[in-house]
């Protein structure tokens, strides 16, 4: 039974996630064999300002600026 965690920057939609998990789960049994409904996704939403690349919180990132802006808006 493969267990999968996915850690997102908070703001993705619900359709969004919906999506990727269908996404995921259609790899696992093409890739892996496992049985569709063996496959378990666990979201965790993360903010900004608890994850840093390179040392810089995303939060004070210039250069996902964009990226985390979208994402509050949505």
């Amino acid at each position: 039974m493969p267990n999968i965690t996915v850690e997102l920057l908070k703001g993705r939609s619900v359709d969004q996630r919906r999506e990727f998990a269908k996404a995921v789960a259609d790899s696992a049994v093409e890739i892996l064999g496992a049985r569709r409904q063996d496959v378990r996704m666990v979201f965790s939403e993360i903010t900004p300002d608890i994850v840093a690349n390179g040392g810089v919180l995303a939060s004070e990132d210039d250069s996902r600026a964009g990226v985390v802006a979208a994402l509050a808006d949505d």
